[in-house]
């Protein structure tokens, strides 16, 4: 079975990973940068807290992440890293990052990161990205559950 890493520190699905994981009787490593709750004494969920430098949660699970591993992250640039050694990466909405999207996925991030350090005026009046909803969550919920479905079967 495959280990399921969380990019945790701003990932607003880590309940319905525990509860995934613990039906399917797979392994999960939150990994943040400071303490956070999670299950104590669980035996299938740790919590892996690295040093505060930037993207240290980023590059601790690209380099422990291993092919057929899932991967929970909203980070385009660890999710690229991630499906590049063959893990399953998930969005908390439930989008499946993949070979074949993340080309395009980098170049959109890339360019709203430009957008907004040429003109941070033009872009802050939208309030960040939509709101995460209930739809995102039972979207989620679906894509863990059929992904963990796939890696039985492989």
């Amino acid at each position: 079975m495959p280990v399921i890493y969380v990019d945790a520190d701003a990932c607003p699905v880590k309940d319905e990973v525990y509860r995934v994981a613990e039906r399917h009787q797979t392994s999960v490593v939150v990994v943040a940068n400071s303490f956070l709750n999670v299950p104590r004494g669980h035996p299938l969920i740790r919590l892996q807290v690295v040093g505060d430098g930037l993207d240290a949660a980023d590059n601790w699970i690209a380099e422990t992440a291993r092919p057929g591993d899932i991967v929970i992250t909203a980070d385009v640039p660890l999710a690229a890293r991630c499906v590049k050694l063959g893990a399953v990466v998930l969005a908390p909405t439930g989008r499946r990052f993949t070979p074949d999207s993340i080309g395009m996925d980098l170049g959109l991030r890339n360019l709203m990161t430009d957008l907004r350090s040429a003109d941070p005026l033009s872009l802050s009046t939208g309030g960040g990205g939509r709101p995460f909803t209930q739809k995102d969550r039972s979207a989620f919920l679906q894509a863990l559950h059929e992904a963990l479905i796939q890696a039985r079967r492989d």
